[in-house]
């Protein structure tokens, strides 16, 4: 599994009081969840529950379960400190670990300047909303891929010039933070590639008021990555994609002052750091 500069994986079972810094173990005994990834703001973990483990939750929420017993989960940028990670066995027994959320140190830009005043105009929003529902229509799709199994790969090389989860102060009041990560390779045109296997659930051929030409693929277990400003979509909607194959091309459609890939990654409700999927660029 790929890692960043925050990486930890445990083993956690009936008999272990906290989650050690160590790698897991390639089995799992009886009553464990085995756990890899990264556990910090805007992370993930993989793990595979003993076959004992019938349920598996995250601070209360269940988490599918494959039929080997690996599951994933993920962590927002804003994460609180803990986490609970509860399997439960076919005898009833809870095995019940906390999980430390490692906190981040986020680029933070103080503006000594008030936000423009205003917000979306009603023009604005009879073009937002549709668009809107498009992609919480996609994000809800669940296209059963394995994709969130592996290790995933940099969509294009080039200059990372936006990081994941900076943010805007305006004289005290925060604007929205950076929810993904932006890859610049100098020209409109350079094609890139999935990150990991998936289906396409939303493909906007017309482009999106702020998105420009929207690619979003779903790699299954509630992981979607989002492709937005493409000059041009090579996939369409309901395709399935292999790891590693063009889907499109970088461009400027959309909001934007110039080319680049803005690559987003969500599990659920959370947003997450794509750099820590891939680790960093060579």
């Amino acid at each position: 599994m790929p890692h960043g500069d925050s990486a930890t994986a445990a083993t956690v079972g009936a008999d272990t009081s906290a989650v050690p810094q160590a790698q897991s173990a390639p089995g799992v005994k009886h009553g464990e969840l085995a756990i890899d990834g990264e556990l910090t703001q805007g992370g993930w973990i993989r793990g595979r529950a003993a076959a004992d483990i019938v349920k598996v939750m995250l601070d209360g929420a269940p988490l599918p379960l494959a039929e080997d017993g690996e599951f994933f989960a993920a962590f927002d940028r804003d994460a609180t400190p803990s986490a609970a990670l509860v399997g439960i066995t076919d005898g009833g027994e809870k095995i019940a670990r906390a999980l430390t959320i490692t906190p981040r140190a986020w680029k933070i830009e103080h503006i000594n300047a008030a936000r423009r005043p205003g917000g979306a105009t009603e023009a604005f929003m009879k073009l937002r909303e549709p668009e809107l529902a498009r992609i919480n229509a996609a994000r809800a799709i669940d296209s059963g891929s394995d994709g969130w199994r592996q290790a995933f790969v940099w969509p294009v090389t080039g200059r990372i010039s936006g990081r994941f989860g900076s943010q805007r102060v305006y004289r005290g009041e925060a604007g929205s933070y950076h929810s993904g990560i932006d890859i610049t390779t100098g020209t409109s045109g350079t094609p890139f590639v999935a990150p990991a296997d998936g289906v396409v659930t939303l493909a906007a051929q017309t482009p999106f008021t702020l998105e420009g030409h929207l690619l979003m693929i779903d790699h299954g277990n509630g992981l979607s990555s989002a492709f937005l400003h493409c000059s041009q979509l090579l996939v369409k909607e309901g395709e399935r994609v292999a790891q590693g194959q063009v889907i499109g091309r970088i461009g400027s459609s959309g909001r934007t002052t110039g080319p680049h890939l803005h690559w987003g990654m969500k599990w659920r409700d959370a947003r997450l750091d794509p750099l820590l999927f891939t680790g960093p660029m060579k």
